[in-house]
């Protein structure tokens, strides 16, 4: 908004303060207060046009504020871990054969001590207590007992004796390391140089009135064996069974036995049979096995009497024809 000319006004002013000189007399406090209202209204009633007024300021008005102390910065506290935590802690220690191979090899003649390192890992908070022990093969730990700091690894040397006496060829045995409730098994696979030797044998083969085929394998060498097997079995009339050579799902190590059963579903219901077992396994000779079995069902039995009843009848009616 722009502000009007002035003049009019001013000159109405200073009328007014003329007429003011000539009168006479002091004038009151309260008619000079009278006459400075009267000024300001007939210079207002004088101006032309809108005055524009500055704005008035204002004391201001005092707002609620919150006093703010400061306080000095919190300290991280941990929390003690939970007992699900502290559990998936223990449980979460591991232990292997250093450089983090899947499984121990060693290789020496008879006689001679071998040495390996095993490292157990504890990620937890807490100190863990491990119980090592070997199974299938003289180990000897540096200790039995190993306690692990918290988020530590600590590696126990161990060491596996040779005797004298062991024949040469492939072993199997394990490093085992026990905490928490929890035991870890490392495979230990010993090999004891020398001449290798692969023999393998079928024994105590029997045929069951079901049927099945029960036997024993055997490993007389000293090399770890995968076996095949085939299976003939012959009758009165012929073969009744022919079951050519088929891989069995077992490695059988040095001196093991191990007794398996081979399921026939249709055997014969009259016959005498004589079963043969063909065991191979690379690098051994083949073995043989046999077992002879009479099979005579109520079935058979009745099929056979009602044969020999027929055969009599026929032979009895042909005489019979020939006489007359």
């Amino acid at each position: 908004m722009r502000a009007a000319p002035a003049a009019p006004a001013t000159r109405a002013v200073r009328r007014a303060r003329a007429a003011h000189r000539t009168a006479k007399g002091p004038a009151p406090a309260l008619g000079l207060c009278g006459a400075f209202t009267g000024l300001a209204a007939l210079a207002l009633a004088a101006a032309p046009g809108p005055v524009a007024h500055a704005a008035t300021p204002r004391a201001a008005t005092p707002t609620a504020t919150t006093a703010v102390t400061a306080k000095p910065p919190a300290r991280a506290t941990a929390a003690p871990p939970s007992p699900a935590t502290a559990a998936t802690a223990t449980t979460a220690w591991s232990a292997a054969p250093a450089a983090g191979r899947p499984y121990v090899y060693l290789e020496g003649a008879a006689g001679s001590v071998l040495e390996d390192t095993l490292s157990v890992t504890n990620p937890g908070p807490k100190p863990l207590t491990v119980r090592l022990t070997g199974r299938g093969a003289p180990v000897a730990f540096a200790a039995r007992t190993v306690t692990v700091p918290a988020r530590t690894r600590a590696d126990v040397p161990f060491a596996v004796t040779v005797t004298a006496g062991t024949p040469p060829g492939d072993h199997q045995g394990s490093v085992r390391a026990s905490a928490g409730g929890r035991e870890s098994v490392i495979p230990l696979h010993l090999r004891v140089g020398g001449p290798r030797l692969a023999a393998l044998t079928v024994e105590d083969v029997r045929v069951e009135r079901s049927g099945t085929l029960r036997y024993t394998l055997v490993n007389r060498g000293n090399t770890v064996l995968a076996p095949t097997l085939a299976v003939r079995a012959d009758g009165l009339l012929g073969t009744v069974l022919d079951r050519p050579s088929h891989a069995l799902p077992l490695a059988l190590r040095p001196g093991e036995r191990v007794t398996r059963t081979e399921p026939w579903p249709d055997p014969p219901a009259l016959d005498s049979v004589t079963v043969r077992l063909t065991a191979d396994a690379p690098g051994a000779a083949t073995a043989t096995a046999r077992a002879d079995a009479s099979f005579a069902s109520p079935a058979g039995l009745g099929a056979l009497t009602a044969a020999l009843l027929a055969a009599a009848g026929a032979t009895t009616y042909a005489l019979r024809r020939r006489k007359r």
